[in-house]
């Protein structure tokens, strides 16, 4: 991988740890918090998304697929507090 798609990674996880922050809580969790869900997300929303049979190729779609993913994560985290 680029530095450029790094970065680009890194980006997609911070807006969708944001989006999932935004669903779940009503507020961000912070930049770094929110770019570490995101990451996560991506990999549990690419996982889940792709057992239904669907695959994110753009980029709005991958940070549909990784906001879903972290939104699933914040949910799971919620339930074992």
């Amino acid at each position: 991988m680029h530095v450029s798609g790094l970065i680009v990674f890194i980006i997609i996880g911070g807006v969708a740890g944001w989006l999932a922050a935004l669903i779940m809580k009503g507020r961000g969790l912070g930049i770094g918090l929110n770019i570490v869900v995101g990451i996560i997300g991506a990999f549990i929303g690419g996982w889940i998304l792709g057992l239904a049979g669907f695959h994110a190729v753009h980029i709005v779609g991958q940070v549909i697929s990784a906001t879903i993913g972290a939104v699933v994560l914040l949910y799971l985290a919620r339930l074992l507090r």
